[in-house]
């Protein structure tokens, strides 16, 4: 039998290869939540500053994609597709959320050690991802300061400037993802970036790799806090340094200010804080646990270092027993463990 309708022209190669890829990709919906779990869980996170948050939202993200597969009509590619997906489920998600800071980003001045210690549990903080569940090639964009810095824009333009800087997608591929104009894409890029520059929260440039000088700092540090020689500890920080630690409200700066807080309100003495070694957003990181009086080991913090050269710059001390297991540490150490440094 013949047809009397005007034929549908046949795809070139190249289509008919890309639509046959994509179908392919889609019908193997594990092997497709396999490929892209990392990259878009690392996504999720930096527009929603927590790891648990952006595990739910990846979830979500595949839920709908599998539920709109048959709908999927290879107009960009799968992961794009994805991208489009994951972006709207965070807006959805954002509306109506306070920002989760870190404390100096709450607008309150430094502290000088001493002072008393506040915690705040009503407040949503920033949490530290492991960079064992994340896709970590884009270190700028995923480290701790710079995901920080994105929390104090609005959702929309946080949305933006990461699908435009970091992603490096057009403005008119933004704009249809977010449903609006290249314009208004435009428009917001320009007003992240003020708004990041004018609070100084610009993103820098982070090497790939520790240096030699840089390891040698690590081990030190490890051994200084092992030892709870505070003389060291401070000889490692620059002298600006900053130290923060989420419940804990305050945020104190100065190599000098920062050791007095150490030495005179951290419970720990010597030889009972050792610390168990991982990363985090991109940058070194350590478990430190404290000293029972069965002569165990216990969680105690995280801390997540930024360093500048041979000197550490930042440190965020995340107190939370939740964050060993995410980061796979160890419950628990034993009674005459010692800290290896390397």
């Amino acid at each position: 039998m013949t047809s009397s309708t005007t034929p549908t022209p046949a795809p070139t190669q190249a289509a008919a290869g890309a639509a046959s890829g994509d179908a392919t990709e889609l019908d193997d919906f594990d092997g497709l939540t396999s490929r892209y779990q990392r990259e878009l869980l690392a996504h999720c996170y930096r527009m929603s500053g927590s790891v648990h948050e952006a595990e739910d939202l990846v979830q979500e993200t595949f839920l709908r994609a599998w539920k709109a597969s048959a709908s999927f009509q290879g107009r960009s590619s799968v992961r794009t597709w994805l991208y489009r997906i994951a972006t709207n489920v965070c807006l959805t998600n954002l509306e109506g959320k306070p920002r989760r800071p870190l404390p100096a980003g709450l607008g309150t001045p430094d502290q000088l050690a001493g002072d008393a210690l506040e915690q705040n549990h009503e407040i949503t903080w920033l949490e530290p991802v492991p960079d064992a569940a994340i896709v970590v090639a884009e270190r700028d964009s995923i480290r701790l300061a710079f995901v920080a810095a994105l929390q104090h824009l609005p959702a929309r333009q946080r949305a933006v400037l990461i699908l435009r800087d970091v992603l490096r997608w057009s403005a008119a591929e933004t704009a249809a993802a977010l449903d609006t104009t290249p314009a208004a894409i435009n428009s917001a890029l320009q007003r992240a970036h003020a708004q990041m520059e004018s609070r100084g929260l610009t993103e820098d440039t982070v090497s790939d790799e520790l240096t030699a000088d840089q390891q040698r700092l690590l081990e030190h540090y490890v051994d200084a806090f092992w030892r709870k020689d505070i003389a060291t500890i401070v000889s490692l920080l620059r002298a600006d340094a900053v130290w923060e630690m989420p419940p804990f409200t305050g945020w104190y700066v100065g190599a000098d200010n920062i050791g007095a807080l150490i030495g005179g309100q951290c419970p720990g003495g010597v030889n009972e804080m050792p610390m168990v070694r991982t990363t985090a957003n991109g940058q070194p990181a350590f478990g430190l646990y404290m000293r029972q009086p069965d002569g165990s080991f216990e969680p105690f913090h995280l801390q997540v270092l930024e360093l500048d050269g041979d000197r550490v710059r930042h440190v965020g001390a995340f107190f939370g027993v939740e964050l060993f297991e995410k980061f796979g540490l160890p419950a628990s150490l034993p009674a005459g463990y010692t800290p290896d440094p390397a």
